[in-house]
């Protein structure tokens, strides 16, 4: 299994897929899950995999985009203008290599462009440039050039280029996107698992789109699919580096799967969290609980949808999320996909009722 995870994180990874424009992950999902049950797509883009089934109606999803960006302009002496799609730290775009998606599907790869410090006056250097006034390089000479030569236009969407790369260390891995393709690669592997087996309930995976830019997809995901239950795999920042402290950390790469309690977006429901919380203490599974002052996932839609859907979230810590380069150890993720497999196992129809059973 991590021979294949390892493969299936590399293609979604490298998948060109920002908010609005998840074609590429869209296909990976479609072409994995086609003979593991129905697929189905809502009018926002969102997909979905139906398993066969009696019983509550438990969801797995993660969510298909990633953190990129937009032709927004382009000068007349052929350097694009860009805005963001997601949340970015300017500190982290100046002189990264980027990938322009054209109409066509051909793919431009540029450079956002920074000033030799030569040309800086020492307090401009320390000042911290808006996108706004950023350009991307693609080596054209005009604006013309850019748009009959290359094939550009206002609006295509532009992601990080970062090729997907093992460390030193045995089963680390630097690459773009783990935000949340680590979702997307753990819905895939758990849907595979749990589609060959017994077990007491209807699934649904599903990829959703525009989460990066608030949750969007989530929403009419929700109404698409009825779930009783929401099960979020997501791929959320570490806090295991220079700067954190060590005896506070919640999300320590290599410290298992994480099981998170609280977010701004939601509170997830006790009942469920307990849940998983004791699954993986039952299976053995290494995990890390965690309640987080900031950030948001799929579950701050999920949980509202219709009259109410217990939601959790597990993740797989990853340090410099929302940046061209970051870092996983791929046995959290496996653990992830055995703690959503085996907490899914776990959802029988007195399970999931006694969840919201409030009187």
């Amino acid at each position: 299994m991590k021979d294949k995870a390892i493969s299936l994180l590399q293609e979604l990874t490298e998948a060109h897929s920002v908010p609005g424009h998840e074609d590429e992950v869209r296909a990976i999902f479609v072409n994995e899950l086609e003979d593991c049950g129905e697929l189905s797509a809502d009018r926002s883009g969102s997909v979905f995999c139906n398993l066969d089934g009696e019983g509550p109606r438990v969801i797995v999803a993660g969510h298909m985009d990633e953190i990129g960006f937009l032709v927004q302009n382009i000068t007349p002496d052929g350097f694009i203008q860009f805005l963001s799609v997601g949340g970015w730290w300017e500190h982290t775009i100046i002189a990264q290599r980027v990938e322009i998606r054209t109409r066509s599907g051909e793919k431009v790869i540029g450079v956002v462009g920074s000033r030799p410090p030569h040309f800086l006056p020492e307090a401009q250097r320390r000042q911290l440039m808006s996108i706004d006034q950023m350009h991307i390089d693609v080596g054209a000479s005009s604006r013309q050039e850019v748009e009959q030569e290359f094939g550009i236009s206002l609006g295509d969407p532009i992601a990080p280029w970062s090729p997907f790369t093992p460390l030193q260390r045995e089963d680390w891995f630097m690459a773009k996107a783990f935000d949340n393709r680590v979702g997307m690669a753990g819905t895939i592997q758990a849907g595979k698992i749990l589609s060959g087996g017994a077990r007491p309930n209807k699934i649904i995976l599903a990829g959703t789109v525009q989460e990066e830019v608030g949750l969007r997809g989530a929403r009419t995901a929700a109404i698409h699919s009825k779930p009783d239950v929401a099960i979020i795999l997501e791929g959320p920042p570490a806090d295991d580096t220079p700067g954190f402290s060590r005896a506070e950390s919640q999300g320590r790469v290599g410290g298992g799967v994480q099981i998170r309690l609280f977010d701004p977006s939601a509170i997830m429901n006790p009942r469920l969290a307990e849940l998983a919380i004791r699954t993986a203490r039952e299976e053995g599974i290494p995990h890390q609980v965690t309640v987080r002052r900031s950030g948001g996932t799929d579950a701050g839609s999920f949980h509202l949808a219709g009259e109410g859907v217990p939601s959790v979230v597990l993740g797989v810590p990853s340090r410099y999320i929302h940046s061209h380069n970051s870092v996983i150890d791929v046995n959290d993720y496996l653990h992830m996909v055995s703690l959503a497999v085996a907490l899914v196992r776990r959802l029988d129809d007195a399970t999931v009722k006694g969840l919201t059973r409030f009187l």
